[in-house]
């Protein structure tokens, strides 16, 4: 099992942080993992979303870390395909590739807010025709034949696209995964599955099964898990500090999914299933309960290696780690990331 960051770039009101720092701080802590043997540093794409996310184009602070590590693999995900134009999409992947020397990782995904579908001109009842569609022009990219496609939303010929990626046949790809259909979908597709951060443990173990009967390639599938982490020396201390952020976090981001969790977009209907969880996180988003769900690892060494031993039996391939999920001081999320590598990593090297 291989140990990623994830990072959503928070900052929320009680950080006096600007907004130059958390990106000098998330660059920091990246070329830390650079140099600890984590396996890919991962970024997400929001808009809109004030103390929850200040990342609304990863591409070029993902260019910014590449320049600053050597072996650490950057992760871009997701791209939400429906809000951009198929080519574009191609054109970031084969520059990051590119600059990061062959090193990128690549997520797509349909996204889940309105308010960016409707500032973008998106909408959300074709939102998997348009990934299907966007995937489909992405994958004719990495041939090294001028690119033409004639689809439902995109038409054009002959296009002589530049650059072009330097990893062969092209960089592994992934799609974030809610809804069952989606885990289906993505083992039709060939696609890793990255899975988190709102949706329970209990429920991701389900999909995951569904995901690995329904593979039926050679390779062997990728599955990431994301959850929130901090891993100290004084248990007690890793309690006391991940009690206030983690619960700050996770309720920042069940208040950010609201509006598809209780209008029920068309092609979003099995989030239902998660707005029952959302009704126990109202009665209060606290350790425990996150705990209790898979989304959070907290402790000692010891107790996070414990805690983190069933994901790898139920097949998780990638563990994404938000350490300090945004609402933790840089520091400290450093000197977490550093006792995790040295003393729970080798626990799951063989």
């Amino acid at each position: 099992m291989r140990f990623d960051l994830f990072h959503e770039l928070a900052l929320p009101a009680h950080d006096a942080r600007s907004e130059t720092a958390l990106y000098a701080d998330t660059l920091t802590e990246i070329a830390l993992a650079d140099e600890l043997g984590y396996g890919c540093a991962w970024l997400v794409e929001h808009h809109f979303m004030r103390a929850y996310s200040h990342i609304s184009k990863p591409e070029i602070l993902l260019g910014a870390a590449a320049a600053r590590t050597r072996r650490i693999r950057l992760g871009h995900a997701i791209i939400p395909l429906p809000l951009h134009h198929p080519v574009h999409v191609a054109e970031r992947v084969a520059t990051l590739d590119v600059l990061s020397g062959g090193r990128l990782e690549v997520g797509i995904g349909r996204g889940f807010s309105p308010r960016e579908y409707d500032t973008f001109g998106g909408n959300m009842a074709d939102s998997r025709a348009l990934v299907d569609e966007g995937l489909a022009v992405l994958r004719a990219s990495f041939r090294p034949d001028p690119l033409s496609h004639r689809g439902t939303h995109y038409s054009f010929s002959d296009i002589d696209l530049v650059p072009r990626v330097v990893q062969q046949p092209h960089p592994p790809l992934w799609t974030a995964a809610v809804s069952p259909e989606t885990w289906d979908w993505a083992a039709a597709q060939k696609l890793g599955v990255l899975a988190g951060p709102f949706k329970p443990w209990f429920m991701v173990e389900q999909d995951l099964q569904r995901y690995r009967k329904a593979w039926t390639h050679a390779t062997a599938p990728r599955t990431g898990m994301t959850l929130g982490v901090l891993c100290l020396d004084d248990g007690g201390r890793a309690q006391a500090l991940a009690r206030e952020a983690f619960r700050w976090f996770y309720g920042e981001l069940y208040r950010t999914t609201l509006p598809v969790l209780e209008k029920l977009y068309p092609g979003y209907e099995h989030l239902h299933e998660l707005g029952r969880f959302r009704s126990l996180m109202k009665l209060g988003v606290d350790l425990g309960l996150t705990d209790f769900a898979g989304l959070t690892v907290v402790g000692t060494p010891r107790e996070c290696v414990h805690k983190l031993q069933k994901y790898r039996e139920a097949g998780i391939t990638h563990i994404l780690c938000a350490f300090g999920a945004g609402a933790i001081d840089s520091a400290t999320v450093r000197e977490s990331m550093t006792l995790f590598a040295r003393e729970v990593m080798p626990a799951f090297a063989a």
